[in-house]
């Protein structure tokens, strides 16, 4: 009996809690309105200093804190002109051509102004003048001038000894040289009228120089020298 009633009553707990559920769910249905503020109040607080919703800007001290310091800076560590600082530059060098200056170098035939005259002295000589073309300095070196004559390329012998100095040759200094074209007491000989002068046997530029009729046999040839009285090729 006493089970009965305690059966009773439970079941008319159950259904009390049943029925109060379903009254609170016809209340929601019926209001259309659901009370938020507990979800609002467990959702999480926005973090300090982000942007607010009403599109508001941010403090600028406030950005600047949060601003990543361990990153790469965006200004390269080199420029376009530190690297070119770098490279060599290369220094101007004098020019060899196009009438430059030739100072201190041997000259060649084509750097001198050529020049001759026929002189009495010693049995008739032909005097043969050199000096550098304007704008050139250039030595003549102590050897003996290259004098040749006719096509089969004769070429004349020394007067003197020993070779002469060196002359640096520049504006206003002439070089002189004598020539004899016959030193044999014969009647034979080559009829020529010009000479082939040059500073050297390697001068890749000599000059033919008109002398008038000359003969020639065995010539010779002084060394260059400053004086014309110096360059008398006295056998």
């Amino acid at each position: 009996m006493f089970g009965n009633r305690n059966r009773r009553k439970a079941l008319l707990a159950s259904a009390a809690l049943v029925g109060g559920a379903l009254l609170m769910t016809a209340c929601q249905d019926t209001d259309g309105s659901v009370d938020n503020g507990a979800a609002q109040s467990s959702s999480p607080s926005a973090v300090a200093g982000s942007p607010s919703a009403s599109g508001e800007s941010e403090d600028p001290e406030d950005a600047a804190s949060y601003a990543p310091t361990d990153g790469p800076s965006g200004t390269p560590s080199g420029s376009a002109s530190d690297e070119a600082s770098d490279e060599p530059t290369a220094s101007p060098t004098a020019g060899s051509g196009g009438g430059g200056s030739r100072v201190g170098q041997e000259c060649g035939a084509n750097d001198l102004s050529w020049s001759t005259r026929s002189e009495s002295q010693a049995g008739g000589y032909i005097l043969v003048m050199a000096k550098a073309k304007s704008g050139i300095t250039c030595v003549l070196p102590a050897a003996l001038p290259t004098v040749a004559f006719g096509s089969d390329g004769t070429e004349a012998g020394p007067v003197e000894q020993a070779v002469g100095k060196q002359i640096t040759l520049s504006k206003g200094t002439v070089a002189y040289a004598g020539v004899n074209p016959k030193t044999t007491n014969t009647d034979g000989g080559k009829e020529l009228d010009s000479i082939i002068v040059a500073v050297g046997n390697e001068d890749p530029n000599p000059v033919s120089l008109k002398v008038g009729t000359i003969t020639v046999d065995k010539p010779v040839v002084t060394n260059w020298h400053t004086a014309p009285k110096d360059a008398v090729p006295f056998n």
